[in-house]
């Protein structure tokens, strides 16, 4: 009995405490119009903001637009860019270039029935080096011609039409070697040979074969001799006799009734 009396006591404070909350609640004033609080950026930020998404916007266009100029101005395609092409076999190059740098290639060819033409304002040097980096070989073309820093193997040389061919080695020697022979030949002019010192033919196993109408040897030297009766009434001599000295030099001698040349051979003792 005692227990239950005290639950029911509980109970109606609980529900005592509960209608004194809901009439103080019922009690309190009502506002008609409830108050809101701006959530944001107002005022000088939200103006900044909107400055700077607009000059984004603007920077963005501008770079499009110059990105689009620069690929139609450089013609960049999926092949390559302007006259230069990509290709399975390397580069191919189109129209005139010009490099401002030096170029590393293995290899340079013109198109088909097309020549290729190297220009330069000054000299045109081409250099071959081996693994080392060594200069093994040098060609430079320039407004005196093409000069060659090595040796030089071609199976034809030629001057332009109506211009003289000059091989020419300022500081040194000038060697043409063939193992089948080495031919000179003048068509429709003179061939001249001139040295300063000594001019040398020279035939290992074979002989040196002159043939000609007329072989002419100038500036030979004229050897004398002392004849048994001098005369002042002689006639001029015209006619002279060839001959040679043991060490291979040519001298004339006056020709007479038979040979002179031992009697003027004293000029073999002057070589």
């Amino acid at each position: 009995m005692d227990r239950s009396a005290n639950l029911d006591t509980e109970e109606l404070k609980m529900t005592r405490e509960q209608y004194i909350l809901a009439t103080q609640q019922n009690s309190l004033p009502r506002t008609e119009h409830p108050q809101f609080y701006p959530v944001g950026i107002y005022g000088w930020r939200k103006r900044c903001l909107y400055f700077f998404v607009l000059l984004l916007l603007v920077t963005m266009i501008v770079n499009l637009a110059m990105t689009i100029w620069i690929l139609k101005v450089m013609n960049f395609t999926v092949d390559g860019m302007g006259n230069l092409r990509v290709t399975k076999k390397g580069i191919r190059l189109e129209g005139i270039s010009e490099f401002l740098l030096p170029l590393y290639v293995k290899e340079i060819h013109s198109r088909k029935d097309s020549p290729l033409v190297l220009q330069s304002d000054r000299n045109v040097t081409v250099n071959a080096r081996n693994h080392m980096g060594q200069l093994t070989g040098q060609l430079t073309v320039g407004t005196e011609g093409a000069v060659f820093g090595h040796s030089v193997e071609t199976p034809h040389i030629r001057a332009e039409p109506s211009q003289d061919l000059k091989l020419e080695s300022p500081t040194r020697s000038l060697v043409m070697e063939a193992p089948r022979g080495v031919q000179v030949n003048a068509a429709a002019g003179d061939l001249k040979a001139t040295c300063r010192k000594e001019l040398h033919l020279q035939s290992t196993e074979g002989e040196i074969f002159l043939n000609a109408d007329t072989i002419r040897l100038g500036n030979l030297p004229v050897g004398s001799f002392s004849s048994s009766s001098p005369s002042s009434s002689a006639p001029r001599q015209t006619i002279y006799e060839l001959c040679i000295c043991p060490s291979g030099k040519l001298y004339l001698s006056p020709a007479g009734a038979s040979s002179t040349c031992q009697s003027s051979s004293n000029i073999c003792l002057w070589s």
